[in-house]
């Protein structure tokens, strides 16, 4: 997902994050009721070389937990190759059915006569979300993300998630359906917010996301561990106050596992030429590993955590 994407968690926190009757996920999981349970997860892995260096030299460091590939681009099997060498690694696919920068592209995975509705005029993955869901049949969803996952099986790596690259897997109820379908078939987790609380559905419903019963029912239905919360770094319009508005954002959450995604590279003239994001993703490559960040989150008494610890409790629970 991208930080534009899915930003309705701005409106949990302004919701104060309501309070479930139910155990959080990370309370079920095992983890202290009154802490907060923190993924640092770095998305849009394998799109170029400036984030595959990002992610290894920070996942190397200690300073995040996660990250996940964009198989579909031309840098995932030489991310995936350092992942097998790295098998420690939380390592997961991000599932991508856009290509949304102007020169900087890809097509799906799948045949191209299998999956029309999912292809530009380019031949390329839409750019957009919205053409996406006007355009692409679940079945065809459930092909691509099928075939990505099944890319990573082929290099010799098993992921140890998935989640959806610009929310595009939520766009649609049976997007959605096809999503927790392969994520239990292939008993892999899916990124999925639990939808039991009030925030969370508003959240998605402010973002014009076609929240409704039917995908409040396949997300109930799902076997697999879910997060309480979720959120992405905030812009910022210098490297400080990115700083500030993220230990903002930290200082907002409430107990229960969260899911906190960023979109960090190395600085170089093609990302420049790729992305007009470059400048918060070059600060996200820089915050993690900043000494006073470390700090700031060690004082917070954050318990930090990944998608291979979750899956292990949750099998020790039956």
């Amino acid at each position: 997902m991208n930080t534009s994407s899915l930003s309705f968690v701005c409106i949990i926190c302004l919701l104060g994050a309501k309070i479930m009757a139910q155990p959080t996920w990370a309370e079920r999981l095992g983890y202290p009721k009154d802490k907060v349970v923190l993924i640092l997860h770095a998305d849009d892995i394998g799109m170029c070389k400036e984030a595959n260096i990002s992610a290894q030299q920070y996942l190397k460091g200690g300073h995040i937990q996660s990250a996940a590939v964009m198989m579909p681009c031309e840098y995932a099997e030489e991310m995936m190759e350092w992942t097998k060498e790295n098998p420690q690694h939380d390592i997961g696919v991000h599932l991508t059915l856009t290509s949304e920068w102007k020169t900087w592209r890809w097509a799906g995975i799948s045949p191209s006569d299998s999956i029309p509705g999912l292809l530009d005029s380019e031949g390329k993955l839409w750019r957009k979300v919205i053409q996406v869901a006007m355009n692409a049949s679940a079945d065809e969803v459930e092909t691509e993300i099928r075939a990505q996952v099944e890319k990573a099986l082929s290099l010799g790596y098993s992921p140890s998630h998935m989640d959806t690259h610009m929310g595009t897997l939520y766009a649609n109820a049976k997007y959605t359906q096809a999503y927790l379908k392969v994520a239990e078939e292939y008993q892999i987790p899916a990124m999925v917010l639990d939808m039991n609380n009030p925030a969370i559905v508003e959240g998605f419903k402010a973002q014009g996301y076609p929240i409704d019963k039917e995908m409040i029912g396949y997300v109930n239905a799902y076997t697999l561990p879910k997060l309480d919360y979720f959120s992405s770094a905030p812009n910022g319009d210098s490297y400080e106050d990115k700083c500030l508005k993220f230990r903002e954002l930290i200082s907002s959450l409430q107990p229960g596992l969260t899911e906190i995604i960023f979109h960090p590279s190395v600085e170089t003239e093609n990302l420049k030429k790729i992305t007009n994001s470059w400048q918060q993703r070059v600060w996200e490559a820089q915050m993690f590993a900043d000494p006073e960040m470390k700090k700031f989150l060690q004082e917070k008494g954050i318990i930090f955590t990944n998608w291979i610890e979750i899956m292990e409790r949750h099998k020790e629970r039956g």
